[in-house]
């Protein structure tokens, strides 16, 4: 057999099937199952695609045993600490860094595409004062293929990249938008001459009444906090986009469906929920308590921000992330947060404890990022809302990719159904 192929021999037939083996560059190899069903009539059954590859992709690679993220074949850690977010979108979305003459006309690009229809935004009127921003968010967005209709054929190039450009300028406008709803207050329109995350802060924090300084370092935290969160592979969200676009669904439709999927706690929520479980402990004599919890199993109670679905080491953006939220709350005179005390304690616990060691439940991403949000000023409720702004070029890259994707089709996943059989439907009067 050769070494490319996998021997599939069934135990009641002794009936046999060769599968290929596919290799990517790095990484296991996948066998390669579409002809399976043909040829021996069954489906594999794999609950949440655990160990499925859906796809091929270009754009990002995890290694979860070593704690390994790459983006375009560059380590996250390389990215952070050299590059800019509106340059890794660039990387993520053409696949190579860009010279400085393509950086200065792509940064050009998003800036002045920044603004948002004025019907578009009287949109926001039409929701509740109290709507939680990611509900708002989702349906601005989705709306959009009503005001870019003329540009949305998603089999041409130039539509493709017009939609790119759009959507990446316009979310922190939209973003913005649902924030100033909450607050109750006037919307400030976008500057030009901001960088990507320093006008995110001047919409957010800005008002008619008086000038508006942004602060650097909470800008320089922001652009790394994006760069950290721009993409993670296959997660439930980006699977989303694929699985939306897939149908030949508009790109807004493919990305509003990503920012649904999103706002559960056990995706892009998991930021705000660690701010809630650590407003819930209250205080460092609390935290044996609430670690003992953690480990009953009989106890709903669990540890949020610790442990991730990929990484079995550690999460290489928590240990960025460690560092930027000490020198952010240093720089901006909050070191004496009570949240992060509480949680380095928390992290020194947990780390020491043979449960979370032998589990392997290291704090990921979203264990300190609310936290520098949080000592920014963003509101808890908006947590998830600035994940979605930095996800969303890893939204758009995927769907790019899968668009062009020659083997690419409708996704269609099967399923193991353990239902009645078939039954004779029975009159009401005989029930």
């Amino acid at each position: 057999m050769s070494a490319k192929t996998f021997l599939l021999q069934n135990s009641e037939t002794g009936d046999q099937i060769e599968l290929d083996v596919r290799s990517g560059t790095v990484g296991p190899d996948v066998l390669d199952i579409r002809s399976l069903n043909a040829s021996t009539g069954t489906f594999t059954y794999d609950s949440g695609f655990a160990a499925t590859a859906s796809c091929e992709s270009k754009i990002t690679y995890i290694d979860g045993g070593k704690g390994l993220l790459m983006y375009r074949g560059y380590p996250v850690e390389q990215l952070a600490e050299k590059s800019s977010f509106i340059e890794v979108c660039y990387l993520l979305l053409h696949g190579e860094l860009p010279s400085t003459d393509e950086l200065a006309k792509f940064d050009q690009t998003v800036r002045t595409h920044t603004m948002l229809n004025e019907t578009m935004l009287r949109l926001f009127d039409g929701f509740h004062h109290d709507a939680h921003p990611m509900a708002m968010v989702a349906g601005v967005v989705g709306s959009m293929s009503a005001f870019y209709h003329d540009t949305t054929d998603i089999y041409d190039p130039r539509h493709r990249d017009i939609f790119a450009h759009r959507i990446l300028a316009k979310m922190p406008t939209i973003a913005a938008a649902a924030y100033k709803h909450t607050v109750s207050q006037p919307f400030a329109y976008p500057r030009n001459d901001l960088s990507y995350a320093k006008n995110l802060l001047h919409m957010f924090f800005g008002v008619p009444t008086e000038e508006y300084e942004v602060d650097k370092v909470a800008a320089e935290a922001l652009d790394l906090l994006f760069i950290l969160h721009a993409d993670h592979e296959q997660n439930c969200s980006t699977s989303t986009v694929r699985m939306a676009g897939s149908s030949g669904a508009n790109p807004y439709s493919a990305i509003a469906a990503g920012i649904a999927a999103l706002w559960g706690p056990a995706h892009g929520g998991a930021n705000e929920a660690v701010l809630n479980m650590l407003e819930q402990i209250g205080s460092v004599d609390q935290i044996d308590k609430f670690v003992d919890k953690a480990k009953d199993k009989n106890d709903p109670f669990r540890l949020m921000g610790f442990g991730h679905r990929v990484y079995k080491n550690h999460d290489p953006r928590a240990t960025i992330i460690r560092g930027a939220c000490h020198k952010v709350l240093k720089q901006l005179g909050r070191t004496d947060s009570p949240l992060f005390e509480l949680a380095l304690r928390l992290e020194e616990i947990a780390l020491k404890d043979d449960y979370f060691i032998e589990k392997k439940l290291y704090p990921n991403v979203d264990f300190y990022s609310g936290i520098i949000y949080r000592a920014l000023g963003i509101p808890t409720s908006m947590f998830t809302v600035m994940f979605a702004i930095a996800r969303t070029v890893g939204w758009v890259s995927h769907w790019r990719e899968m668009i062009v994707d020659p083997d690419g089709r409708i996704s269609r996943p099967r399923q193991l159904y353990t239902g009645p059989v078939a039954r004779d439907y029975v009159g009401i009067d005989k029930r």
